[in-house]
């Protein structure tokens, strides 16, 4: 389980997700703009915050549609060039909300779409870490999800930390109880 004060995991929780009510609601018409009365009937197509969906859905109550960021047009697009495309645009948080709703939605493809696409995505942004100029890297940036901000972050700063220890840190020297030890072994063995 995640953070209690994460504030990204909140927001993830925030990502509205489609679903359709098995069940009648009463008392919940405000969940679903096109009601007249105070009542959401079952079948109704809803857009709900995923804590709620995820928790009707437990419950049974509602079926969660799969969200437009994972649908097959966007599969296509990332089977054509993974790292082109803008998933920050689409959800900030790909991967984090399309694992939780993997066990959750019919589509048992989700969770190796996920895999495929972060597989696709890992290479480029390391290269870019460890290659791209400080000015670029706004741009490549605004491509990323959240995850995959956190794991350029942390290349780029291994990167910077091994720069900064190859010019400046000290240089690596063989400890003179290695050439003791090899000495020994040496006399030891000789007839």
């Amino acid at each position: 389980m995640a953070d209690y004060y994460d504030i990204n995991h909140i927001l993830m929780e925030e990502e509205p997700v489609s679903v359709v009510f098995r069940v009648g609601a009463n008392g919940a018409g405000l969940l679903d703009p096109g009601s007249e009365n105070n009542n959401v009937e079952a079948g109704a197509k809803v857009e709900l915050p995923f804590w709620l969906a995820q928790d009707l859905c437990t419950r049974e109550a509602v079926s969660i549609n799969n969200p437009t960021f994972y649908n097959h047009r966007i599969r296509k697009e990332m089977q054509a060039d993974p790292a082109c495309v803008n998933l920050r645009s689409r959800c900030p948080y790909f991967y984090e909300l399309g694992c939780k709703l993997a066990p959750l939605v019919s589509d048992r493809s989700l969770g190796s779409f996920l895999l495929y696409t972060l597989r696709g995505r890992f290479k480029d942004i390391l290269c870019k870490a460890h290659s791209i100029a400080f000015s670029a890297t706004s741009k490549f940036l605004q491509l990323l999800t959240r995850e995959e901000s956190q794991l350029f972050d942390a290349a780029y700063t291994s990167m910077k930390a091994f720069k900064k220890w190859r010019l400046e840190g000290p240089r690596l020297e063989k400890a003179s109880v290695l050439g003791r030890k090899r000495r020994r072994e040496e006399s030891l063995h000789a007839p």
